[in-house]
């Protein structure tokens, strides 16, 4: 079998109402697909981390740099084509855009592997250690309102996603320390005493202005304080996680395993979360995968993007073994973003129904245990929003 094509798929359209974290505000959807066909008719699926304007420039990279380095390849050699690319690669960029475009490429290559065998992602990897995996639902994101009027609706948009079912949820905060406190205070007070809240900072504090939000959130009883430094700052996040009795997380802007490597010889993380299309694909992600384990390091996945995406960690969820083993170990999350998303909830022949099934198991969603990853886009669909 060979490759025979590689194409990218850059899908975008415009949301209902503007969204913003600490870092922009955006009022577009986009989703960047990658598909790999070969001579025998079968064809994977993958995608690349990144939206606007990021999207289109991965695009070119898939389609410009990587394809033509591996067209004519045999795709079930996932290996070979991953450090093939990479080192062509690794002079103009070891992290970025030139690995998320590589994840895209990687994830597809394992679809492929899976329709071949007639196996599902998970089998493939080792097995699956459970069957269903529960599910946080994240909102609660930044508008142009002032704080009190976002309180409030942070307040409701808690206690709302608490009622859909989901295991626990997580909020954006960006305005500024002492009013992001008021923003967790108003999360806390909707989803009540005996529900796990975390707080996505997306880097936006100095160290010092994240230990007065992070002194806030253990007061407050926050599961996790995710990127709450720059991810460059491994000394803050080693200070903070020094300093403060919440967990600290990140490392959804982390690529390869000798990224991961520093960061977690670090000691900063109390929870790792790997972005499966940004590091380099699930090939990559079983490496960085093994440094967290090998750095007891429990991992909660970075989830962001399209269905395609969401049943690439659910194949991967299903296959992480628990940390630390027993008899009620913490179980895994998968991340689920509440807010308008077509590409999460359209994009499928047949779709997740995440949020369907959330309230139906009581927080949980089932693993997809078709061939590779277990899902099929729409073609007309990838058609009717690319641009």
């Amino acid at each position: 079998m060979k490759i025979t094509k590689i194409q990218s798929h850059v899908l975008e359209y415009d949301l209902p109402e503007e969204l913003g974290y600490s870092q922009q505000f955006y009022a577009k959807r986009t989703a960047h697909l990658v598909e790999v066909s070969t001579d025998e008719g079968i064809t994977g699926w993958g995608e690349c981390f990144g939206p606007g304007s990021i999207a289109r420039a991965n695009k070119s990279i898939v389609e410009g740099v990587i394809a033509p380095m591996v067209l004519g390849m045999d795709p079930l050699d996932r290996d070979v084509i991953w450090h093939k690319a990479y080192n062509l690669m690794r002079d103009h960029g070891q992290k970025g855009m030139p690995l998320q475009s590589l994840s895209g490429v990687d994830i597809a290559l394992w679809d492929i592997a899976g329709k071949v065998t007639g196996l599902p992602i998970h089998k493939l990897i080792g097995g699956a250690h459970r069957t269903q995996v529960q599910v946080y639902g994240y909102g609660m994101m930044l508008r142009r309102e002032d704080a009190d009027a976002m309180a409030a609706r942070f307040e409701d948009e808690a206690t709302a996603i608490k009622e859909m079912g989901f295991a626990a949820t997580k909020m954006k905060v960006g305005l500024g320390p002492k009013n992001d406190v008021k923003l967790c205070e108003a999360v806390r007070q909707g989803v009540g005493d005996d529900f796990d809240f975390m707080v996505d900072a997306n880097h936006c504090y100095t160290t010092h202005d994240a230990f007065y939000v992070g002194r806030a959130l253990e007061e407050l009883g926050a599961y996790w304080f995710e990127e709450p430094v720059a991810p460059e700052d491994l000394d803050g996040y080693r200070e903070l996680r020094a300093g403060l009795s919440v967990n600290i997380s990140g490392g959804e802007a982390e690529f390869n395993r000798w990224g991961w490597r520093q960061a977690l010889e670090n000691r900063g993380l109390d929870i790792a979360q790997p972005e499966v299309c940004a590091l380099g694909g699930i090939t990559e992600y079983l490496r960085v995968l093994a440094l967290c384990h090998a750095h007891f390091t429990p991992v909660v996945n970075h989830v962001w993007g399209s269905a395609i995406a969401v049943a690439t960690n659910l194949q991967l969820l299903a296959a992480m073994p628990p940390l630390p083993g027993g008899l009620n170990p913490r179980e895994p999350l998968l991340e689920f973003d509440t807010t308008d998303n077509k590409f999460r909830d359209e994009l499928l022949l047949e779709p997740l129904n995440i949020q369907a099934q959330v309230r139906a198991k009581q927080g949980f969603v089932a693993i997809p245990d078709g061939p590779g990853l277990g899902v099929e886009p729409d073609l007309d669909f990838i058609k009717r929003f690319s641009i």
